[in-house]
């Protein structure tokens, strides 16, 4: 009698890792892991730090990451009621492999635009 395979797999419809995946290709989860990844930041420094994210996007993506491990909200230092937002030993893992993704698009963003206005142009 053969065995189904659990291991972890993106192939699989029913596996979590699709979620996972999800999760971590979301552009504002590149970003402001990227951005963590210089240090621990206060909510309003992500927010000008990150250009064109909404208040709203940004509080969902903290939110999320936070519930998944990957970023901690902390007290800052002073006693006031701040927080720090801080990659985890988890969410430090994503550093090499989202900041790789980061630099790609930034060094081929005039090839993909060109491309994207050739395939415009076309009937």
């Amino acid at each position: 009698m053969a065995t189904a395979d659990t291991s972890p797999s993106v192939l699989r419809a029913d596996c979590g890792t699709r979620e996972v995946l999800k999760l971590i290709a979301d552009r504002w989860t590149a970003i402001v892991i990227w951005q963590l990844s210089l240090g621990p930041r206060r909510y309003t420094q992500l927010e000008r730090e990150i250009g064109g994210i909404s208040q709203k996007m940004l509080t969902q993506t903290l939110r999320r990451l936070e519930r998944d491990g990957l970023v901690e909200r902390r007290p800052a230092a002073g006693g006031e009621q701040r927080f720090d937002y801080a990659l985890t030993a988890l969410g430090e893992t994503l550093q090499e492999p989202l900041g790789a993704l980061c630099r790609w698009a930034e060094t081929h963003l005039a090839e993909v635009e060109l491309a994207r206005t050739r395939g415009d142009s076309m009937p």
